[in-house]
């Protein structure tokens, strides 16, 4: 942790980025908005309270942040889901964009708990 200067310098955060670019790139020309918006600002959420909550000025106030974060990492997993069973992303899209998460939540849980010592 000592290398980590700025939010950009943390692997979960430039991971949350990719998966944003992910979501967006598998929702371009999704007509179901409610949806596409909905999967968007989740898994924006990630990246942004990752951002955010490094910028605070306590440990506990990061790992607060990093808490919601991880929630919306979950969202993302769950609206997934969704997406396969109404077959607007293929099932291995959908298993891969899962995983990825998934790694993420694994990742921020992981600084979650060192912040919290």
């Amino acid at each position: 942790m000592n290398q980590v200067k700025r939010f950009e310098d943390l692997r979960i955060w430039r991971e949350a980025r990719t998966l944003v670019k992910e979501i967006y790139e598998d929702t371009r020309g999704n007509k179901d908005w409610g949806f596409r918006d909905q999967l968007q600002r989740a898994g924006v959420s990630v990246m942004n309270n990752i951002a955010e909550g490094f910028e605070k000025s306590s440990d506990i106030e990061f790992a607060r942040f990093l808490d919601i974060a991880k929630g919306s990492a979950g969202e993302v997993r769950s609206m997934y889901y969704a997406a396969e069973d109404l077959r607007y992303v293929a099932p291995e899209v959908a298993t891969t964009r899962r995983a990825f998460a998934r790694a993420i939540s694994k990742g921020i849980g992981k600084l979650e708990g060192y912040l919290r010592k």
